[in-house]
């Protein structure tokens, strides 16, 4: 209580992984059926860093020299599709995250909520968990009919095992996810090239709203690959992605 209204005061969190949390926003070009929808995507990364050095403060960078700016425009192509990608510097691995201590007190207060109403399987804020729930649609698309985008994993070890949880708040479609080796299979993927991804545990989900898995024995160069129908009803659909490393 003290804390909470002396926010200026930071003590120690019970957390010992570093939290790398981030958002990339989408808007999609006229070429897109969906247009002028735009896509969401809410990232938390929770990672064992073993260089975590943080600052007292609510964002921390490890290396301070940077030259970035803080957020990019970038004018990409899928499908001979264009679409416009707003990332934020913390989406590399380089950098981390810490909630002060009133702010992990509000965030703990919410996700019990969600947790006891049902919406989450694990009331702890950070490492969300959402019950798997697939979707009624039937319909396959063709490649070019998908939007994609790669969510990559952070880790300090060449193997690793990751949890992810998945969901969007559009019930109306349905996405498919994997776990893919590399971004290297993103660009299989909408070069219309066979692409590999992870089979073994829960690697993968197919026509789902929500979804979590755990994917065992994972490369450092790895992440989720994300597959989203080109037939957005919303304005703006937000896909809300946890990714967690177990060791």
């Amino acid at each position: 209580m003290f804390n909470a209204f002396y926010g200026h005061l930071l003590f120690e969190l019970p957390y010992e992984q570093t939290i790398n949390k981030y958002s990339i926003y989408v808007h999609l070009q006229e070429e897109w059926k969906s247009y002028p929808s735009n896509l969401l995507f809410e990232v938390i990364n929770v990672w064992s860093d073993s260089s975590k050095d943080l600052a007292d403060n609510e964002y921390s960078r490890i290396k301070a020299n940077t030259t970035e700016g803080f957020n990019y425009n970038q004018l990409q192509f899928q499908h001979q599709k264009s679409y416009v990608e707003l990332k934020h510097e913390f989406s590399s691995c380089d950098s981390n995250w810490k909630p002060i201590l009133y702010r992990y007190l509000v965030d703990t207060i919410r996700s019990n909520v969600q947790y006891w109403k049902g919406e989450r399987l694990t009331p702890d804020p950070y490492v969300e968990k959402y019950p798997t729930i697939k979707h009624e649609q039937q319909e396959i698309f063709d490649r070019d009919d998908y939007y994609v985008q790669f969510i990559p994993i952070c880790t300090d070890n060449e193997l690793t095992n990751y949890e992810y949880s998945v969901r969007t708040n559009d019930k109306k479609i349905a996405f498919d996810a994997y776990f893919i080796p590399s971004k290297d299979q993103f660009h299989h993927f909408v070069n219309n090239k066979e692409f590999e991804y992870y089979q073994n545990g829960t690697c993968f989900g197919k026509r789902i709203q929500s979804f979590s898995g755990t994917c065992y024995n994972v490369s450092d160069k790895s992440g989720l690959l994300l597959l989203i129908p080109d037939n957005l009803d919303l304005s703006l659909t937000k896909i809300s992605v946890n990714l967690h490393e177990i060791t």
